[in-house]
């Protein structure tokens, strides 16, 4: 409904602006209100399910491996994660320079894990395969030697879910979503958090304070005048 309506509005106003007509039938017209759904997010112990199902014996184990502890320990998006680079990683610091929306550029830290499985699959898996020259410094690729798609990740993911008999709708997003849940969960600011996300507006990380249930009772605790029953 939304989506048509606003599709009308669009088209009446241009109609107004060339004069092919005087009033706009859709001013009166009220598009519904889009709620705002609380994110799915794992659980730390769903996250260790899901990374246990990764066969590191398989060719690309540790590849699948660097993949998921990226998306989970740095909070990238799908598209940030595909275009990742090597030039753009900086193991010594351990920081990676991740281009997101907008072409903007952002540093966030890349945890212990992911550093320890990005660099095996570099060492042992990449530089073994072939490599197709127009993909020489994109970090993830597939047995082709190319860049892995968006669908490719999410089809990863949903298969690792399966294994790990997680019953919640996941995907690369899950992890995401994750990431900056368990932040906040273990005391990190949300302006922290904004940042690592690449959220332009600290409105849209706010979403997170909603979901962690132990910052809303503290806060309840901590500043509401009428918190405790005094028997």
């Amino acid at each position: 409904m939304a989506r048509r309506i606003s599709g009308l509005k669009s088209f009446f106003n241009y109609l107004n602006f060339e004069n092919i007509r005087k009033h706009d039938p859709t001013d009166l017209i009220e598009t519904p209100k889009l709620g705002k759904k609380l994110p799915e997010v794992l659980s730390i112990l769903e996250i260790e399910k899901l990374l246990s199902v990764i066969d590191l014996s398989h060719s690309q184990g540790h590849r699948n491996m660097a993949i998921v502890e990226t998306l989970y320990g740095s909070g990238l998006r799908v598209s940030e994660l595909i275009n990742l680079t090597i030039s753009n990683l900086f193991f010594k610091e351990k920081m990676i320079k991740v281009i997101g929306k907008g072409n903007k550029q952002r540093l966030v830290p890349m945890g212990d894990y992911a550093k320890k499985y990005v660099e095996i699959y570099i060492k042992n898996q990449r530089s073994i395969g072939k490599i197709d020259p127009l993909y020489s410094d994109v970090l993830f690729l597939n047995r082709n030697g190319r860049q892995l798609t968006r669908a490719m990740i999410f089809t990863l993911i949903k298969k690792f879910g399966a294994q790990a008999r997680i019953l919640k709708k996941i995907s690369p997003h899950t992890l995401r979503h994750s990431f900056a849940t368990h932040l906040l969960e273990n005391g990190a600011d949300l302006r922290t958090i904004q940042v690592m996300m690449g959220h332009e507006s600290i409105t849209t990380t706010e979403i997170y304070a909603h979901m962690d249930t132990k910052y809303l009772k503290s806060v309840m605790n901590n500043f509401h005048p009428r918190k405790h029953i005094n028997f």
